[in-house]
């Protein structure tokens, strides 16, 4: 918004309305614009390893309520900011929150969740942050009309309305079974959870499985030392490559900057903040027919169709762009709306793939033991990248120009080979036996110890 850039980036306001000989793609490039955007991710990533401690010692609900708390702070600090310091702190604050509820969150609803429907529950995870996204872009849409200029702040205080039902709504939720076994020697309570959330009173079997991970979970002092052992070589693997290629598909590319890409293509403010809108339903919509069939298609296909998808779009947009818009002046409109429906078919794409599976695989893949561990180990690599790539982006943007989609399109075609090649089906597995799957693959069986025949995973 003119009015946000003017007040708390003046130099960037300066240089899109009044520098006449700047490239297209330089118009944004300010370190201080994006250590706005990208403070958040630093906080985040420390926030994480404190957040892993409070979810093993102290349950995972503590955790998704610091998050909530960290989150209204956050949000009432960047509605009053009157200068960039207050702005930042704000940001830092929402990172914390954006921390602890990553760590939490996609743990809760793995654990809770029964082993048939886990791949759609967890992926409302993403479905949820789609959902959030999509409202802030139609928030930003609405409030940039208003003519006093100061719409930018009601955008920012506007956090607090999801963050109160996070807050709120954690005080209401019963602790994990899992959580309750891992912090106590009475599993009467745990069992009646599991007989609750599972509505059977059948569930022994189930019961001694979380007896069983939880009492060799408690002979590990140091969780994070324990992960880099032999036999958890393709877990951190997992935790490492995973959130690494979630980030380099080049979404938060769109996500952060979509406005400004389509302001880069010649639409006006305006029509820009609404193509964000466009871009983010086409992103929900597709995360929802994600979590209603990824537990039949499994998570492989789901990974290798999103990602064929995402290169095509990819390349499309990269080679329009090369060809159409040079650094003055703008695109053809006809070709500007080509760009936005080929982001819109990519959106897509991310939205049924790695956008909900790169959370959904990490959060069910880890052994008790070093689940907290991994999942916070899936976070940080998530905010490092995420940190990289906000800071780097908008300078990439002005040295690469539309080489710039080629660049993320490499990553997908590797990632996606990556996928093909070294990621098992987890489908339809009990949380805590999915060690199987990795002695039947054909590689990391290699790693952690040849197959064991009668375990063969049934298909459903």
């Amino acid at each position: 918004m003119e009015s946000f850039l003017k007040k708390f980036f003046p130099e960037v306001y300066t240089r899109m309305k009044k520098d006449i000989n700047i490239s297209n793609y330089c118009k944004y490039d300010s370190q201080l614009l994006t250590s706005f955007t990208s403070s958040l991710y630093v906080a985040g990533l420390v926030s994480t390893f404190f957040a892993s401690w409070v979810t093993r010692a102290l349950g995972r609900k503590p955790s998704i309520l610091a998050g909530g708390a960290a989150f209204l702070a956050g949000a009432a600090l960047g509605g009053a900011a009157f200068n960039f310091y207050m702005l930042i702190l704000g940001r830092v604050l929402l990172g914390v929150g954006v921390g602890f509820a990553n760590q939490a969150v996609p743990l809760y609803l793995s654990e809770m969740a029964p082993p048939k429907y886990r791949g759609a529950i967890n992926n409302g995870f993403q479905f949820s942050i789609g959902i959030g996204a999509l409202s802030a872009n139609i928030i930003n849409f609405g409030t940039e009309k208003i003519k006093a200029g100061w719409g930018w702040r009601i955008s920012l205080a506007m956090a607090a309305v999801p963050a109160s039902i996070l807050t709120l709504g954690a005080l209401f939720l019963p602790e994990t079974p899992n959580s309750l076994i891992q912090r106590s020697s009475d599993h009467h309570k745990a069992k009646q959870m599991l007989q609750r959330v599972r509505g059977t009173n059948d569930v022994q079997a189930e019961l001694d499985d979380l007896v069983k991970a939880s009492s060799i979970s408690k002979t590990i002092e140091h969780p994070f030392k324990k992960i880099l052992e032999r036999k958890y070589r393709p877990q951190l693997v997992m935790a490492i490559s995973i959130p690494f290629f979630q980030q380099v598909t080049g979404i938060n590319v769109i996500a952060f900057y979509a406005p400004i890409l389509f302001r880069t293509i010649g639409l006006g403010e305006s029509a820009s903040l609404l193509s964000a809108v466009t871009t983010g339903i086409v992103g929900t919509v597709s995360t929802f027919i994600s979590m209603l069939i990824v537990d039949k298609l499994g998570r492989r296909a789901l990974f290798i169709i999103g990602g064929i998808q995402m290169f095509i779009s990819q390349i499309m947009v990269g080679g329009i762009m090369a060809a159409q818009l040079g650094d003055q002046g703008g695109i053809g409109k006809g070709y500007a709306y080509l760009v936005l429906i080929l982001i819109g078919v990519y959106v897509a794409g991310f939205g049924w793939s790695w956008g909900p599976l790169g959370w959904l695989v990490p959060s069910e893949i880890f052994p008790l033991e070093i689940r907290s561990a991994g999942q916070s180990i899936t976070v940080a690599v998530s905010f490092i990248f995420t940190f990289v790539v906000a800071q780097t982006f908008l300078a990439m943007l002005c040295h690469f120009k539309a080489g710039i989609f080629f660049f993320f399109g490499v990553w997908v075609v590797v990632m996606t080979a990556f996928v093909y090649f070294l990621l098992p089906e987890t489908k339809n597995m009990p949380i805590e036996q999915m060690d199987r799957v990795w002695r039947e693959h054909w590689f990391w069986r290699r790693i952690v110890g040849e197959v064991i025949r009668e375990c063969k995973i049934e298909a459903p």
